[in-house]
């Protein structure tokens, strides 16, 4: 029974990790990036291009 149950955790741990690394990361990864894009955008919109 404990076997059981031990397999079926490492089952549902498996599946965690899979979905962190194959959804969660490029999921947070787009959303960071995107959101540096759209801070540096918007001060650009405020401030006006970068100058020399």
């Amino acid at each position: 029974m404990a076997s059981e149950i031990d397999a079926q955790r490492k089952k549902e741990e498996w599946r965690s990790f899979l979905f962190l690394t194959a959804v969660m990361v490029p999921v947070l990864s787009v959303i960071v990036v995107g959101g540096w894009g759209f801070v540096v955008w918007m001060t650009q919109v405020v401030t006006g291009p970068p100058t020399h």
